[in-house]
């Protein structure tokens, strides 16, 4: 029984290692062309954790609580290490398929209105609330008039990552 616990804390040590070495397997198998897709995930240390660590305690378990030997409670252990190998491949190729939607830059704005915060002078900068992504973001503003505080302002270009080029919307 000490083995099989053994192997079960040795997996969850290496489950707690995977996650600062993330990747170590694969990059070891990635030049071996025909074989680097059979290796793709199968053999990652999440796997390898779950598989040795459900070995051990599936093992331990069945040594436990039935009058079975360790060979018998070693293949329901390999059985249950499996299992886990298997459900924790499928759950990080699912992790790894989420795309997220493309982050949104400050070209975006061109186009979109917002109101000035601060007012604008002729040879200056002010600010102003415009909308990126449905997220309020309060910019620096220029514009070639003056414009007051409140004005309902239209996003003509964006100067750098925190300011834009505005105009007045007329109505």
């Amino acid at each position: 029984m000490t083995l099989f616990l053994g192997l079960g804390i040795a997996g969850v040590v290496l489950f707690v290692l995977s996650l600062v070495l993330d990747g170590v397997l694969e990059g070891l198998f990635h030049g071996f062309g025909v074989l680097a897709g059979f290796f793709d995930g199968l053999l990652s240390l999440p796997v390898i954790a779950g598989f040795v660590s459900m070995l051990g305690f599936g093992g331990a378990i069945t040594l436990g609580t039935t009058g079975l030997g360790a060979g018998p409670a070693a293949v329901v252990g390999a059985g249950a290490g499996v299992g886990a190998g298997w459900l924790t491949l499928r759950f990080s190729r699912a992790l790894m398929r989420d795309q997220t939607s493309l982050t949104p830059r400050g070209e975006d704005l061109v186009g979109s209105s917002g109101s000035v915060v601060t007012a604008i002078p002729a040879d200056g900068y002010g600010e102003v609330l415009v909308r990126l992504a449905g997220q309020p973001v309060k910019l620096a503003a220029r514009s070639g008039t003056p414009v007051a505080r409140g004005t309902e302002i239209w996003v003509e270009a964006s100067l750098s990552p925190t300011s834009v080029a505005v105009r007045r919307v007329e109505r």
